[in-house]
């Protein structure tokens, strides 16, 4: 039986989310399911200062969070783009490979790190059951290949990723695979919500994780349900809150991507391991 390291970094800033918990649930149930030995640790980055050394682990997710992912000075900040480095530098030069997930804060975090393009505040908060279209790449992404189009993710942010620099992403191998909803009354730029950093690393600006307990939790937060009837108005709210358990929405997101994730990284770590 071979052994399967994972790390959950937990980048919340000691504050009150429901994303860790939804992530440790995916990650305890990916490990009572697994074949393999798997260890789970986890690391409370912002507020503890805690990283995980990527040495000793075979896969990390990395949270969502509150605030703005530039840089603020903060003691944890150098730590982690080191870590990002390290991931990307290890999987260039080894066979045994280092597999990410990135979520949201996360996913701001690293896409500033590699300078993908302009990663700024949004006019209003979102919040809410979104729709998230695919496009011909994120079609063809095993990750997002078994979701509707558009499919729908829990989307929760003060900042956005506008303005990709298509040419550094074509030089780093990084694809663009989700584009927020359609807005043709709005002439504001569609921001991005999904990009395959690499073959090892994935990231979301949406929350796979959330579950419907886990949103209506959310929505019990005042400024989250106001933006989102801000959004949507108050009809679309009842109706999401209606219907938060459709089994084509949210649901299937987060029955699909993380656990996803972890089988696939899971099937190549083995192989990476298994003489040949």
């Amino acid at each position: 039986m071979k052994k399967i390291r994972l790390a959950l970094l937990d980048m919340n800033n000691n504050h009150a989310n429901q994303g860790m918990r939804n992530i440790k649930e995916i990650a305890d149930t990916f490990k009572q399911n697994s074949d393999e030995d798997v260890e789970i640790e986890i690391f409370d980055v912002r507020y503890k200062s805690e990283m995980p050394r990527v040495h000793d682990f075979d896969v990390f997710i990395s949270s969502g969070g509150p605030g703005d992912p530039h840089r603020q000075g903060h003691a944890w900040e150098q730590p982690y783009a080191d870590f990002l480095n390290e991931i990307w530098d290890h999987n260039k030069n080894n066979t045994e490979r280092k597999f990410l997930f990135l979520i949201c804060h996360s996913f701001q975090l690293a896409s500033i790190h590699w300078q993908l393009g302009n990663i700024c505040k949004r006019k209003s908060y979102s919040f809410g059951v979104m729709p998230i279209h695919k496009n011909y790449q994120g079609e063809e992404d095993f990750l997002l290949k078994g979701l509707l189009e558009p499919f729908y993710g829990v989307d929760s942010r003060a900042y956005q990723f506008i303005e990709p620099n298509l040419r550094k992403m074509e030089e780093l191998g990084m694809r663009i695979v989700a584009l927020e909803k359609v807005r043709p009354h709005i002439h504001l730029e569609r921001a991005v919500m999904a990009i395959r950093f690499s073959d090892e690393i994935f990231g979301t600006q949406f929350h796979p994780e959330a579950n419907p307990e886990g949103m209506i939790k959310s929505l019990e937060i005042a400024q989250n349900r106001e933006a989102m009837i801000e959004s949507y108005g108050m009809e679309k709210y009842l109706e999401t809150v209606d219907r938060m358990n459709d089994p084509d929405k949210i649901l299937l997101t987060q029955a699909q991507i993380l656990p996803r994730f972890l089988e696939h990284a899971a099937r190549e770590i083995v192989r990476d391991l298994t003489p040949a």
